[in-house]
């Protein structure tokens, strides 16, 4: 699957880009779904591969969606390869692994808007600069996407407007999106004008 485009948006609106190889003492990389194949290209876009891969550190896990792509990124041959079973579980290993890395340490993030977030979130608490945290999305666009009426946080919304997992309000999924919490905002649809609700259509997939 490639790079996904998305059509321009308010500048809250986190951009991606291509993943690319850069000088460093560890390769990072974290990827979900689709973005395994992202990964892929980037190594194989490496001047000299076999150094890269002595390097690199890739922790994984399946997509919203099902796709599992963790034996394509074993068998690339990385120094490190962890299989996480979902992004709850693959934040820690991701925590364990900032506290040991140093200044020169590369990232690249790659898959769904959900992992890539809240990858960046993390990476950028510890202090390493946003220049060194490269995004690529690939595969689901479904949104991780917070209340702001109770702020509970839905995960994997697909339709709009959807009804908050828990407090029940009929959402508008808006593009503003929170870096701090790694999710867009949802706003009350039916906050004036009570039971009026449009048709909810499936508008990330």
């Amino acid at each position: 699957m490639t790079k996904t485009e998305f059509p321009p948006a308010i500048k809250s609106r986190p951009v991606y880009g291509v993943l690319a190889p850069r000088p460093g003492a560890l390769h990072l990389i974290v990827a979900d779904g689709d973005g395994a194949a992202a990964v892929t290209d980037l190594l194989a876009k490496a001047s000299d591969r076999a150094s890269m891969l002595a390097s690199t550190h890739i922790i994984y896990t399946p997509g919203p969606d099902g796709t599992d792509r963790s034996a394509d990124l074993a068998a690339l041959g990385a120094a490190q390869c962890y299989r996480a079973p979902t992004i709850p579980t693959l934040l820690p290993r991701l925590q364990r692994v900032l506290i040991d890395a140093h200044m020169g340490t590369q990232f690249y993030l790659a898959g769904t808007e959900g992992l890539i977030g809240q990858a960046e979130r993390d990476i950028m608490a510890t202090g390493f600069p946003a220049t060194d945290i490269q995004k690529e999305h690939r595969g689901s666009t479904v949104r991780r996407v917070q209340c702001v009426h109770c702020k509970g946080i839905t995960e994997n919304v697909a339709t709009d407007p959807f009804k908050c997992s828990h407090c029940g309000l009929n959402l508008y999924v808006r593009d503003h999106y929170s870096r701090r919490l790694a999710a867009f905002q949802g706003v009350n649809i039916d906050a004036e004008d009570p039971g009026q609700i449009p048709q909810s259509v499936v508008k990330f997939k």
